[in-house]
């Protein structure tokens, strides 16, 4: 199919106009070629490219439509000897045109749009295993020795998360990119951070974040992905209370408390601005900052209240029950509470109702969800 003209772009979204109506149950193959510039998307430093969050400025996709997943795979195009990272595994490698070479990705199933990514460069390697599944290294600012170093508690990471989760890492490769700058975002099966992320010192919890709570995503966000932005708490709260649940299994009691701190405090900020909302709130939030301090950090500090309240056995029962149930699909904040109230055998609609609803709104949750 031809670029498409202006008129095939309606209200942002890209629809095809098919030369005749297609017959119901068949289905037919839509090819789209494309170029440009984007604007957003991509990073790079003097021997790297990669992509960061805005995988729709680089492709053609939905950013926001996080229950729409999709197959992925991809082809780079690069100069001969450099290296690749993208979505699930490499498949192929081939010469290509002028001295380049294509690489070939494909992912282990389907993902949303916002999680598919690449990296191209020169890149230090090193490798480690954590059960079955294979821990990648690689990065253009640092060297083999050192990444093995930087990185050396993440199989310790997969083990705590695969057992309160209850599902292990739902992948078979797990690489970690480190490039410069603060850089701290997950991709469908990889994560990008940045040397300015990760503590300074080996074994300081105060900034001891980054590295879990990317690979936390792997389960809360990827492998379960909340069906719209409303939701979105479901990714971000649960793996931001999932850091301070690390940081305690780590560190102890002490650094559990001090990360939930650092979500009081933002969550303080939020209120004295005079902005607090229920989690999964519809509504327009004024900043990047304030969403993120009821998503983020009042979504952690709700999963510690649900701990404090239910107990540690049916609390991590009903994470389990949540994870394993949904695994691979798309959720809504109901499906969690009815996860909670299963474990526990207990009515958790006032408590929804209070921190995720809204007062009156659950019903209209639940009705929206059927």
């Amino acid at each position: 199919m031809a670029f498409p003209s202006p008129q095939n772009v309606r209200g942002g979204v890209l629809t095809f106009d098919l030369p005749k109506p297609l017959p119901r149950g068949r289905t037919v193959k839509l090819e789209l070629a494309y170029h440009g510039r984007p604007a957003r998307g991509f990073a790079r430093s003097a021997a790297a490219l990669y992509t960061s969050y805005f995988a729709c400025d680089w492709m053609i996709c939905a950013q926001d439509q996080f229950g729409d997943k999709a197959a992925f795979s991809l082809d780079l195009r690069v100069p001969a000897g450099m290296d690749t990272l993208s979505v699930g595994r490499q498949v192929a490698k081939r010469p290509g045109p002028d001295g380049s070479e294509i690489h070939s990705w494909k992912a282990p199933r389907p993902y949303s749009a916002y999680l598919y990514g690449f990296a191209v460069g020169r890149f230090a390697r090193a490798s480690d295993k954590a059960g079955s599944a294979r821990l990648i290294y690689l990065s253009d600012v640092a060297e083999a020795a050192d990444l093995k170093q930087r990185f050396a508690e993440t199989g310790e990471m997969v083990r705590f998360l695969s057992d309160k989760a209850g599902v292990p890492l739902p992948v078979a490769e797990y690489s970690q990119l480190l490039v410069e700058g603060n850089e701290a975002q997950e991709a469908a099966t990889f994560s990008v951070l940045g040397v300015d992320s990760l503590p300074k010192n080996v074994g300081d919890p105060a900034e001891h974040w980054a590295v879990v709570h990317e690979l936390a995503h792997q389960w809360w966000g990827n492998l379960i992905t909340c069906t719209t932005l409303r939701d979105f708490w479901l990714n971000e709260g649960i793996t931001s209370f999932m850091t301070a649940a690390w940081k305690e299994h780590r560190y102890g009691r002490a650094a559990y408390e001090a990360e939930l701190d650092v979500a009081r405090g933002r969550l303080d900020a939020a209120r004295r601005e005079g902005f607090d909302k229920p989690l999964a709130w519809e509504g327009q939030y004024p900043t990047l900052r304030t969403r993120r301090a009821v998503q983020y950090s009042k979504g952690a500090l709700f999963m510690d209240h649900l701990r404090t309240t239910l107990g540690d056995a049916a609390f991590w029962s009903g994470l389990r029950r949540y994870t394993r149930a949904h695994a691979g699909g798309t959720v809504t904040s109901v499906d969690f509470e009815h996860a909670m109230e299963e474990a526990s055998g207990r009515d958790l609609r006032p408590l929804f109702s209070e921190w995720v609803f809204g007062e009156g709104a659950f019903s209209q949750a639940v009705a929206g969800s059927r």
